[in-house]
């Protein structure tokens, strides 16, 4: 049995959700997602309420089971709540702006670094603060770590860009010698 599988998800105020076969839309005041459904699982919704089964007893099945509900789960949350991940960019002379469509980086290349932003997500600059949020959570997370990708944090100095609460574990530099 799984634990997560097992659970209920309770549908909230303002969310609709529609099963059409095998495929499932809940939309909400963040937006609107879709997700199809494996045929392995079986997805039924009852008062306020969705409820995920299992279809048979393989391994598959079982492993599908909770991972559909964690989707849907995931999906729910995002369009009633959404999801942030903050970034931080730490070093002399590292700037960030951004635009509707677009993020610039300036991160001690001999360029700037232009990303385009994903439909769907937002990003909010302060200072050297970057916040990504949206609906969908698979896209914030990949989104965030395109950016943190263009200048992971380096243990000597913790130049580079991170997230808000990961904790860069710093190196000791050079060490000299007492001479004699």
């Amino acid at each position: 049995m799984s634990k997560i599988g097992k659970r209920e998800i309770i549908i909230p105020q303002g969310v609709e959700f529609k099963l059409s076969g095998s495929k499932v839309e809940i939309s909400g005041p963040k937006g609107k997602l879709a997700l199809d459904i494996s045929p392995r699982v079986e997805v039924k919704q009852d008062a306020g309420t969705i409820k995920v089964l299992a279809k048979g007893q393989s391994r598959e099945s079982k492993a599908m089971w909770g991972t559909t509900r964690s989707l849907l789960n995931s999906m729910v949350l995002g369009v009633s709540e959404g999801f942030e991940k903050k970034l931080e960019v730490v070093g002399v002379g590292y700037r960030v702006a951004a635009d509707k469509k677009k993020v610039t980086l300036s991160l001690g290349y001999s360029h700037p670094i232009e990303l385009p932003i994903p439909e769907g997500l937002e990003v909010k600059v302060e200072k050297n603060t970057i916040a990504v949020s949206g609906a969908d959570k698979q896209a914030v997370g990949q989104f965030a770590a395109v950016i943190r990708e263009q200048r992971k944090p380096e243990p000597y100095k913790g130049k580079g860009v991170k997230y808000a609460d990961e904790v860069v574990r710093r190196k000791a530099g050079k060490v000299m010698k007492a001479a004699g």
